[in-house]
């Protein structure tokens, strides 16, 4: 190995050493430790002070240029979602579909669709009255539902865009949108079923029900029936399950569609408007006309201007996360070291397609976000491999599968999902979120390796 080599392998061992430094031991956020981490990585790596910087911008602005206006359109319809009740409606529509004794499906159902467009957190603290509710009327442990309906939210927001963390993966490993959330949808499924599994054990062994008042945790004495608890929550004034559903269900047809006419080569006429509103920005931006009017119709103008503004205001963050990633995985490219990494992943007996998986697990367990952990893997194995053999959609999905492993005390979602359930043993703690997401993981690795042996 030559001395420009070992700098530019010193480089990125210094810049990822900087990174976990400073988002584990430090007060600096993640934005700013990805750009110092960039940063480090090309100056040790033997690249000129301006060409860091040039890398840098580029990168970062390549990469909100492909997926910028998404997340933005995707987080402000989310917001609508969320305080329209639409995912309320969801859930009762679903719930009452299934009938007794298939709450665990119907929850975890209703999270794998209403979580495509909202912040898993969000989902969560919205769903689990949901959830309190159902354990409280059917005598079934709020434990149980509330790890169904987590699961069925973990699937779809690590997994499918437009959430943000996947949709920046995609940005980055510069795959289609319409693929990159065909085969989220298809891997999630096993996901969310391991996740139902799960939770009926979990529920047996951790029985526990809110009380009556909904503020500490008792055994009721006769619950209401199934059939008057949905009776009860349709009352409530709710928007239709059409439209709760169709800011969802519209983009995702259209982009599929455009991945579909795109694989095919069709082009021109009539194919040419498809491909226009399938192309991701247009079709969340359809999506949230289809929320604003549907869902919000009823709103004065500077109510509706004030609800979306909030949901901007949580995407400023992801953008920046999103585009920092970008940043260093173009500095990888750019310095040289993702190449010559790449020549010595090419020679180890493991598949290279499990380089982000295992990068985005390392990541996840040392700083607990599975956004900036899938983020961070795919700006720095995407570079590495570019050149190989791989196919680079399900080398994308395992950058976002990763994310997902033994979710645990500097996981927000962790105390989210334990705090609502009312679980406060720590020992409990882990059997109810860290070993779930953990199977989650497990089971997305058997997946990963069995779509690379049939299309990779």
């Amino acid at each position: 190995m030559n001395s420009s080599v070992a700098m530019m392998i010193l480089g990125l061992a210094l810049g990822i050493g900087a990174l976990i430094f400073l988002v584990l031991k430090t007060k600096v956020h993640a934005f700013p430790a990805l750009i110092i981490a960039a940063s480090v990585t090309g100056l040790v790596g033997g690249m000129a002070p301006p060409a860091v910087i040039e890398a840098i911008t580029t990168g970062f602005g390549n990469t909100l240029g492909t997926i910028g206006l998404v997340i933005g359109f995707g987080v402000m319809m989310g917001r609508i979602l969320e305080v329209s009740g639409a995912g309320e409606r969801m859930a009762y529509s679903f719930l009452k579909w299934m009938g007794k004794r298939k709450e665990e499906w119907a929850l975890a159902l209703t999270g794998y669709v209403v979580s495509i467009p909202i912040f898993v957190d969000s989902a969560f603290v919205i769903l689990t009255p949901i959830a309190k509710a159902l354990s409280s009327k059917t005598g079934k442990s709020v434990v149980g539902l509330g790890v169904a309906l987590g699961i069925g939210l973990t699937a779809t927001h690590h997994l499918v865009p437009p959430t943000p963390g996947p949709l920046g993966v995609a940005g980055i490993f510069q795959v289609d949108v319409g693929l990159m959330m065909l085969w989220g949808l298809i891997f999630g499924i096993p996901v969310m079923i391991t996740g139902v599994i799960y939770s009926k054990w979990v529920g047996s062994k951790i029985y526990q029900l809110p009380d009556e008042e909904g503020m500490g945790w008792i055994r009721p004495e006769q619950p209401r029936t199934f059939q008057e608890f949905v009776e009860m929550e349709e009352q409530k004034n709710l928007p239709s399950l059409w439209i709760s559903v169709l800011p969802i269900l519209a983009p995702l047809l259209l982009i599929l569609a455009n991945t579909i006419l795109s694989a095919m080569e069709l082009k021109g006429g009539l194919f040419d408007y498809v491909l226009f509103l399938g192309s991701p920005v247009i079709a969340v931006g359809i999506g949230l006309l289809i929320a604003l009017y549907g869902l919000f119709g009823h709103l004065r103008r500077s109510q509706a201007l004030e609800r979306m503004e909030e949901g901007v205001q949580s995407a400023g963050i992801i953008l920046l996360v999103t585009g920092a990633g970008g940043a260093l995985g173009n500095v990888l490219r750019e310095s040289g070291a993702g190449e010559e990494i790449a020549k010595l992943i090419a020679k180890a007996p493991l598949p290279a397609v499990l380089l982000p998986f295992f990068i985005s697990t390392l990541v996840r367990l040392i700083q607990g976000s599975g956004t900036v952990a899938m983020i961070t893997a795919a700006s720095i194995s995407a570079p590495m491999i570019a050149t190989l053999d791989v196919n680079m959609v399900l080398a994308a999905q395992g950058a976002a599968m990763g994310s997902m492993m033994f979710s645990y005390f500097n996981d927000s979602m962790f105390w989210v999902a334990n705090r609502m359930m009312g679980i406060r043993n720590v020992k409990e703690q882990l059997w109810t979120w860290s070993v779930p997401t953990t199977l989650a993981w497990a089971v997305s690795l058997v997946l990963l390796l069995l779509a690379n042996l049939i299309v990779g």
